[in-house]
């Protein structure tokens, strides 16, 4: 199921579990997880992109070992917040994820977030290789924790 907004998205989740928060990208996908009370969101890894069939079980392995409650997918707006070709390959892809599995998916605005996980980085004296390594699971812990707190002022997520 995709949730139209977060509210929906809310409701279609349990009480409790870990989220999910996905960064697409043309070569990877970055995965970060939370915590089953949805405080903290925690780079995982990145996924290496090949076909969507590999790329969806890859995803969905983790979702199984997590015990994944729900996942949120960065949503690539443009600046001035209109959509363009990267929106629509999201949410394309969402909709080939959503034949796939029970979970609710949602969307967020991702705009930023490898800015400013590359700060983090920086600021953490990384090394520009190790950078590279993480930065896509490191800006998908900042989409999630995003929707993470969107949630908690929700009220009881």
């Amino acid at each position: 199921m995709i949730a139209a907004n977060m509210d929906d998205f809310r409701a279609a989740l349990p009480v409790h579990g870990p989220l999910a928060g996905l960064d697409l990208g043309t070569k990877t996908i970055g995965v970060a997880v939370s915590d089953g009370f949805r405080s903290v969101a925690t780079p995982l890894r990145t996924v290496t992109r090949t076909k969507f069939g590999q790329d969806a079980a890859a995803l969905l392995a983790i979702c199984d070992e997590r015990i994944i409650a729900g996942l949120v997918l960065g949503l690539p707006l443009n600046m001035d917040g209109t959509e363009g070709p990267r929106c629509q390959s999201t949410r394309a892809f969402a909709r080939n994820l959503e034949r796939l599995t029970a979970l609710p998916i949602a969307f967020w605005d991702e705009r930023l977030s490898t800015v400013a996980a590359e700060r983090a980085l920086l600021e953490a004296d990384t090394s520009r290789r190790r950078r590279a390594e993480v930065i896509d699971h490191v800006a998908a812990s900042y989409i999630l924790q995003g929707a993470l707190d969107r949630l908690k002022h929700m009220g009881a997520a």
